[in-house]
């Protein structure tokens, strides 16, 4: 090759070099282009998306309302006001609020009970406690769901204020954004007077004024430790810890909030301990709540006779007696905690009605903040002898004699052989004398005379309203009713033979005062003819006086049967004076039996301590005293409701609280 060829050659390599550089280059380019491209796109949406959440995050610090513009807590929330037979008021369900409290009026020890319980980091934070917040994440992600909110004071009044209950990612991060503004809008003193007056307490109080006289008597202002403590602990749990239904359940948890004060260095150690020694006193905790039996009873009464008023805040005046009422609870109280407590009769009710079936007390267990379920009107339980009312007045209508005689001995009925108390049989002896010592085999003989069907019928005839299956042993009582049921049915004898229908609501109004109910006084309905019911009256009298119902026996005449289930799981007595009928029952709510509890025992000397007490000062007048009055004054031949009721004003739809607050 000569010099000029490889000079030209050499010349060539370099742009051979170049391409290979070029070509490498060429292939990396697009890599390069792509990255860039997303990081560009990803500070657009970076940029836009700061832009609409400052934008968010203004509209929403802008639209925050002043404190004064806020609306009250629960402002529609439904509200029933249960008053007694004398005007004075029972219970009151439904929003409550006390004086608007000013931070400098708080009592220390309520600020400290709060910031540690609820918020330990409340003066230092802005709004969202990291640390929590975090811990609760950690606790979602292992659950799965939103289970834990990590909120703090200021999310808790975002919240309130603003938002629904739903756990939700994005209520929470609303919650979240609206926690941050109100920490800009709002001074710490300021967040936390408006998070105590707002929150709601349990019971329909609202606020931490409204709170302390619901729950102490007294405001807020005066608070002590121990109170401030209690309230502090009903706001994770309201219903559960609510001091006036479940006081020793309160004080367990207020002193869980003693003892993470003490952590959160708000209290000395030695100061919980002497706190812990005297629990708060409670308004209304030791009396008055056996009350809450009949007003339960009587809101759900209210939507069956007006079911419109479902939803509606009420007025509604009832038949109730508080001195009645008071006399029935000592009572059963007495009964329970001495005779029962050693026979085993942890749990007793008792139903008082005037003849005509206006119910003047109602207990439904021994202690409602313990258990809330009404044994009056909830239970099914066996009412055993209670129940040969019915066999007997079926006999009576049939052409029996008070005076026939029958023999007590051994009978078999379908392979089943009944038996007497005493497991003795003593041969003949009248209807009368077999009703008031309460022979068994002699109640069975007269249903089967009559038919059972008959019998049956009689107790459906009477206000039974459980379902009575004509068996061979249903003259004893093994048939489940309701005592509301059987004391109706006892009062239908003391009404003269009219029907004594429980109801317990005279009237209904608005808050505002518009009658939208009113029972009518309606014609009773006969379901037995009187020479029947002086035949039965003297019977039952007969219980009492010298029977089996002995132990009921007062200072005037008094008439009545006891009755007691099998194994004495269950014990009666019903029975009636001049003035009021009524009924007793003992047992227990798993069905455990009872030491040789009868219905002529424990529950006779229940009736008979109540009696006395209700008739204080009443005079003395003969049974039937007052039979038929109530078919002479009734006006309307309809038992039913005939006469038109007062229609209730239509429900104008509210706006809601964002088409409020941001009018639109």
């Amino acid at each position: 090759m000569t010099k000029q060829q490889r000079k030209k050659a050499n010349s060539k390599k370099p742009s051979a070099q170049k391409a290979k550089q070029t070509e490498g280059t060429d292939s990396k380019q697009p890599n390069r282009s792509l990255i860039r491209r997303l990081f560009y796109g990803l500070a657009v949406a970076g940029v836009w998306g700061a832009i609409l959440g400052i934008l968010a995050l203004g509209y929403l610090a802008h639209d925050l309302p002043d404190l004064d513009d806020l609306p009250a807590p629960g402002a529609n929330d439904q509200a029933i006001i249960i008053k007694a037979a004398n005007g004075a008021t029972l219970v009151r369900n439904g929003p409550i609020y006390g004086d608007w409290i000013r931070y400098e009026q708080v009592p220390e020890a309520l600020i400290r009970a709060f910031t540690s319980v609820e918020d330990r980091h409340f003066f230092e934070h802005s709004g969202i406690d990291s640390r929590g917040l975090a811990r609760a994440v950690v606790t979602n992600v292992r659950k799965g769901q939103i289970r834990a909110g990590g909120s703090t004071i200021t999310q808790q009044l975002a919240k309130n204020l603003f938002l629904s209950s739903d756990r939700t990612m994005t209520r929470k991060a609303r919650e979240l954004l609206l926690a941050f503004w109100l920490e800009q809008k709002f001074t710490k003193e300021q967040i936390l007077t408006l998070y105590l007056n707002r929150v709601y307490f349990g019971g329909g109080a609202y606020g931490i004024d409204a709170a302390a006289r619901k729950f102490f008597g007294h405001t807020a202002r005066t608070l002590s430790i121990a109170e401030a403590a209690m309230l502090a602990g009903l706001v994770k749990a309201p219903s559960r810890y609510a001091p006036h239904i479940n006081p020793k359940g309160a004080w367990v948890r207020a002193q869980t909030v003693l003892d993470t004060m003490v952590d959160a260095g708000a209290l000395t150690e030695a100061a919980a301990t002497k706190i812990k020694q005297q629990p708060p006193t409670i308004r209304g905790a030791a009396a008055g709540n056996d009350v809450r039996y009949f007003t339960d009873w009587v809101t759900g009464e209210a939507t069956r006779v007006l079911p419109e008023a479902q939803g509606r805040s009420l007025v509604i005046y009832t038949t109730l007696d508080p001195g009645v009422q008071r006399a029935a609870a000592m009572a059963l109280d007495r009964g329970l905690s001495g005779e029962g407590a050693k026979r085993g009769a942890n749990q007793g009710a008792i139903v008082a009605l005037e003849h005509d079936g206006a119910v003047r007390a109602m207990v439904g267990g021994a202690d409602y903040g313990t258990s809330q379920y009404n044994r009056a009107v909830q239970a099914l339980r066996q009412p055993g002898s209670a129940f040969k009312l019915f066999s007997y007045l079926a006999a009576l209508e049939g052409g029996v004699k008070p005076s026939d005689r029958y023999n007590d001995a051994p009978i078999s009925i379908d392979g089943w052989s009944p038996k007497n108390y005493s497991g003795k049989f003593d041969g003949p002896m009248t209807v009368q004398e077999a009703f008031a010592r309460s022979i068994n085999t002699v109640a069975v003989q007269v249903a089967e005379k009559v038919g059972r069907d008959r019998v049956a019928a009689m107790a459906k005839r009477l206000g039974i309203t459980t379902n009575v299956t004509p068996l061979p042993s249903l003259p004893l009582g093994t048939e489940e009713v309701k005592l509301l049921d059987l004391t109706g049915a006892y009062a239908s004898i003391a009404n003269g033979g009219f029907a004594a229908e429980p109801y317990g609501i005279l009237e209904i109004t608005t808050l505002e005062g518009q009658v939208i109910y009113r029972k009518i006084p309606s014609r009773p309905r006969p379901v037995l003819a009187y020479p029947i019911v002086e035949d039965m009256a003297k019977m039952l009298t007969a219980v009492v006086e010298w029977g089996s119902g002995k132990n009921a026996a007062i200072d005037r005449a008094a008439a009545g049967k006891s009755g007691t289930s099998q194994d004495s799981r269950d014990a009666v007595f019903a029975g009636f004076t001049s003035d009021m009928t009524a009924a007793v029952w003992v047992g227990n709510d798993d069905g455990t039996p009872m030491k040789g509890v009868t219905g002529g025992g424990l529950p006779a000397r229940i009736w008979s301590d109540f009696m006395l007490e209700a008739h204080a000062g009443a005079p003395v007048r003969p049974l039937l005293a007052d039979a038929g009055m109530y078919a002479d004054s009734a006006a309307d031949p309809d038992p039913r409701r005939t006469e038109e009721q007062p229609k209730p004003e239509k429900k104008k739809k509210k706006k809601g609280f964002f088409e409020r607050l941001f009018g639109s």
